[in-house]
């Protein structure tokens, strides 16, 4: 018998890149969200964490890493290579978003879309939604790198963010801390959140249910992420 709790994965090879994979977490009811992630191999297992959390229904769509780490840095920060940076964001918006409207029928506002990453894809997250506010609503940030800092032209207003980094990473919290002040400066509806950890701990996929809340909850309180 099949768990009616549970959600599925789908996994499918585009040919950007040689052939690179999207892996969807599906949720058990129909989506009222959708969170498009980069280093989606690893992310959109996320999707395991919201099926313990009373939060809305959401999509995680995961765009898989380059397998070379210069060049997923490439992909990820538009300050390194921006030829290289320009065709992934072409990929991740322009292929992967629509695809994933019509292969799940999902159409949703960007008021219900949020891009999501952490370190590296972090950077991705933070870029793609500020050059695509259009698109995406929301960013979700844990724990940025520094290779893409904020601009001095930054939207107005700016995407609502959710930044979250660890005690034990000062490196990547101070990354999130300027940003927090940057997007606040420029008008943005901003939360910074720190919490216990290093570098790729636990504490990343389990604030998603409170990055969800905050930015798609029908009633949110900020004490959820203070």
């Amino acid at each position: 018998m099949t768990d009616s709790t549970a959600g599925e994965f789908v996994t499918e090879t585009f040919d950007y890149d040689g052939g690179r994979q999207v892996t969807v977490y599906v949720p058990p009811r129909p989506p009222d969200a959708v969170v498009f992630a980069g280093d989606g191999a690893s992310i959109a297992r996320w999707g395991a964490v919201l099926e313990r959390s009373d939060v809305t229904s959401t999509m995680i769509v995961g765009v898989h890493r380059a397998g070379d780490d210069t060049l997923r840095l490439h992909e990820y920060s538009p300050d390194f290579a921006p030829s290289r940076f320009d065709a992934h964001a072409r990929f991740f918006v322009d292929e992967v978003c629509p695809w994933t409207a019509a292969r799940f029928d999902l159409v949703l506002p960007s008021e219900r879309t949020a891009v999501c990453g952490a370190s590296a894809s972090g950077e991705l997250a933070l870029a793609l939604g500020l050059r695509r506010p259009d698109v995406f609503g929301a960013i979700f940030c844990a724990s940025p790198g520094a290779g893409y800092r904020p601009p001095a032209d930054l939207p107005s207003p700016a995407p609502r963010t959710y930044l979250v980094a660890g005690t034990s990473e000062p490196f990547f919290l101070d990354n999130a801390m300027r940003w927090a002040a940057a997007l606040g400066a420029a008008g943005a509806d901003v939360v910074m959140v720190e919490r216990p950890g290093a570098h790729g701990d636990p504490f990343w996929q389990e604030e998603l249910p409170l990055m969800l809340a905050w930015a798609f909850g029908d009633q949110v309180r900020r004490s959820q992420v203070n």
